[in-house]
């Protein structure tokens, strides 16, 4: 019995060891919120095809006029990883989005390769009736689509783009949530508190995060990252490096 006694405490000492040395080296490694809008000036982020005039922060918010239509990048890319976003419209009908695992190279619209979380103002179906037939309200409530030659398979088809389950998003003036998992050619969107939407095996699943300008103002604020450990991926898998990149 004192044996087994000694046999039992042992044990149950190495498994304290154990779990404390995993514990302690996995503590280094947390991953940790770090904040890609600092509230004060665009450091962080490199314009790509805009004008000086069209990003700017005034009280705490990073403006966006709207135009012309082009992106500003991260300085650095990004492969697995949260994001956290808020946004606002202003104008009726507003265009805009983020880009994620971009090459943050425009195409001939002006906008980059990779896999655009759009932000549309609720009145973008109104303003855009054709013959006498809006397009269906689920178009302005987080739609995910791949853009420029980035290939993803959409959860919710609406042809080659997945729509979200729920008309979740705000009008014109008010804050929007969006909080998006990117992993491993996965992306997951919450609107406002509830995942609704999604897209999978993304040919690109390193790159750049791109703010979109597309025509009409729009405010952004709390845009936060948390990064996750990389996976495994092939050169195609990655967005070429850009000069300045981190």
């Amino acid at each position: 019995m004192k044996l087994i006694g000694i046999r039992s405490l042992k044990t149950s000492l190495l498994s304290a060891i154990v779990i404390a040395s995993v514990t302690f080296a996995g503590a280094a490694e947390i991953p940790q919120w770090a904040d890609l809008f600092n509230g004060k000036d665009l450091t962080g982020w490199v314009d790509v095809n805009t004008s000086p005039d069209t990003w700017s922060v005034k009280d705490g918010l990073l403006i966006c006029k709207g135009k012309p239509i082009g992106v500003m990048r991260s300085e650095k890319q990004y492969e697995n990883f949260l994001l956290h976003v808020e946004w606002r419209h202003m104008e009726p009908g507003g265009n805009s989005g983020i880009f994620a695992w971009s090459d943050a190279l425009p195409f001939g619209n002006r906008l980059p390769k990779g896999l655009e979380i759009q932000m549309l103002e609720l009145d973008w179906v109104k303003l855009h009736t054709r013959n006498g037939k809006a397009p269906p309200i689920a178009y302005v409530h987080g739609e995910l689509f791949g853009a420029g030659g980035l290939k993803a398979v959409p959860d919710n088809p609406r042809g080659r783009r997945s729509k979200s389950l729920e008309n979740r998003c705000k009008g014109r003036g008010q804050w929007n949530v969006y909080d998006v998992v990117c992993v491993d050619g996965v992306v997951k969107l919450s609107v406002n508190g509830k995942f609704v939407n999604g897209v999978r095996k993304s040919s690109v699943k390193r790159g750049y995060l791109c703010l979109e300008s597309e025509g009409a103002e729009i405010h952004f604020r709390n845009i936060r990252i948390l990064e996750l450990p990389p996976g495994i991926t092939t050169p195609e898998e990655r967005a070429p490096l850009l000069g300045g990149s981190k």
